[in-house]
C-alpha cells in the first residue's frame, strides 16, 4: 500500500515549505489530491514526481515544457 501524506507532511518532506504552497499546487493541478473521507492527502509517488519534474504543472508536462 502506498503511503499518504498529509499537506503538513508533504510541505516538510520538501524542506519545509509552507502547506499553502502545498495548497496551492493542488488547487493550480501541479499536485492531485486522493481524499479520505474529509481529509486531503496526497501520494507519496505524486509528491516525488513534482520533485522530479521541478514543479511543473500536469498540463506543461504534456506539452513537454
Amino acid at each position: 500500500m502506498e503511503r499518504l501524506l498529509t499537506v503538513e507532511q508533504a510541505a516538510l518532506a520538501l524542506g519545509g515549505i509552507s502547506k499553502y504552497t502545498i495548497q496551492a499546487w493542488l488547487s493550480s493541478g501541479k499536485l492531485t489530491r486522493t481524499k479520505v473521507g474529509s481529509r486531503t492527502m496526497i501520494r507519496e509517488s505524486d509528491l516525488q514526481q513534482v520533485i522530479e519534474v521541478g514543479g511543473k504543472s500536469r498540463a506543461n508536462r504534456s506539452r513537454g515544457e
